[in-house]
């Protein structure tokens, strides 16, 4: 039904399927996909060839829509960085395809500018947006394995996807109860020189003061659930002060992706610049 050879048959039947699984990671497939896509490609083909290749080409096209091949080709061709046509031909329109690409423009702007690595935590970085009008958890999208240093720039891991932040995705969604024109969230590192420059730059911050990670849950989105509930003032970020084990920490705050990749780029021009 394949039309493939005895000797291919046996060579599929024989190699280790964590070469295969392997492979399709690169993709953003996990084997929980790959089990489910090979079950149903395997039932359309006895029923139907010409099904079965329909079937492979909804999987392939929404590998590529959702931007899911883009970090593998990326990597293959660098000169292909700032390539989003498979996201325009292949991606589903609405908010969520555009959060996805909106991110994705984000993270290169990251990538691309020298002085970014200087404000990168030790905890490493992410950004998260939400998709239109939700202020649901799961439509906020975000960097699977954070933005991460390599020797003197900054490199996504992943491509976004959602659902990739549960802390970033409630930070902003706490923030949104005081300010909802803000859609998107970054964190940064928080230090003296970097209070100094969100000072000079006119930013209002918000101080989550020290705190005990006694209790469980997430600490810091407790301590700023308690702080929004006394404070009125508006702010621009806010600045986790850390606590034992944790390590303070800024998050900016935009309308959109790319414009707080953008305010925290300034951010680390003016930090890098003295």
């Amino acid at each position: 039904m394949m039309g493939i050879t005895q000797a291919s048959v046996s060579h599929y039947g024989t190699s280790v399927p964590g070469k295969a699984y392997s492979a399709l990671q690169r993709f953003s497939l996990s084997r929980a996909d790959a089990d489910r896509y090979a079950a149903l490609l395997g039932e359309d083909l006895r029923r139907d060839p010409s099904r079965a290749v329909g079937t492979l080409m909804t999987i392939w096209t929404g590998v590529l829509g959702r931007g899911a091949a883009c970090s593998a080709h990326r990597e293959e061709y660098p000169s292909l960085a700032g390539c989003e046509v498979c996201l325009k031909v292949f991606g589903e329109t609405g908010p969520r395809t555009e959060a996805i690409a909106r991110v994705a423009e984000a993270v290169r702007l990251l990538e691309s500018s020298p002085a970014f690595v200087r404000v990168m935590p030790e905890v490493s970085v992410n950004l998260a947006c939400l998709a239109g009008e939700s202020d649901a958890p799961e439509d906020v999208v975000a960097i699977p394995g954070r933005i991460v240093r390599v020797k003197d720039s900054a490199r996504a891991t992943e491509p976004p996807t959602f659902g990739s932040s549960k802390h970033l995705a409630g930070v902003l969604l706490l923030v949104r109860h005081r300010r909802p024109d803000f859609r998107a969230v970054i964190n940064i590192r928080y230090d003296q020189a970097v209070a100094s420059v969100v000072k000079r730059l006119g930013l209002v911050v918000l101080e989550i003061g020290k705190y005990s990670r006694a209790g469980g849950g997430d600490s810091t989105l407790s301590a700023l659930r308690e702080k929004l509930r006394t404070v009125r003032s508006e702010f621009d970020a806010v600045a986790d002060l850390g606590a034992e084990g944790i390590e303070p920490s800024l998050y900016l705050f935009a309308r959109d992706a790319t414009g707080v990749a953008e305010l925290a780029v300034r951010v680390a021009a003016a930090y890098s610049a003295g």
